[in-house]
């Protein structure tokens, strides 16, 4: 097996305490490159997609998704999606990423937006 970087490995231990945490619950998971960030409420058992967001949709796009702003917007919509696919309560997973800047934002304006996690 190939060395893991330090990103996958992280991915990894958060993915593995999430499936102890989850408990049958959808899990928003997040993912964030240079010029966008993307997230999306999935359920695990049935290996679906509940509902997603990017800041390639064409609401919500801005002049760039690399900023602080266009997380807020697509933790919006996210929340507001997730609500009409009848989904409440979510598991945050991070990924490999640490918990601030876009992903923080993004993580708080889904739960101003009614996804408890």
């Amino acid at each position: 097996m190939a060395k893991l970087s330090l990103f996958d490995r992280r991915r990894r231990r958060v993915r593995t305490s999430l499936r102890s945490r989850a408990s049958g619950k959808p899990r928003l998971s997040v993912h964030r490159s240079g010029r966008h960030i993307y997230a999306q409420v999935i359920d695990d058992s049935a290996g679906k997609t509940l509902a997603a967001a990017s800041t390639l949709d064409k609401d919500i796009k801005l002049k760039t998704g690399a900023t602080k702003d266009s997380a807020v917007a697509v933790g919006k919509a996210l929340a507001e999606r997730a609500k009409k696919a009848g989904v409440s309560s979510v598991v945050f997973d991070r990924g490999g990423f640490l918990f601030h800047g876009r992903v923080k934002a993004l993580a708080d304006a889904a739960r101003e937006g009614g996804l408890e996690f």
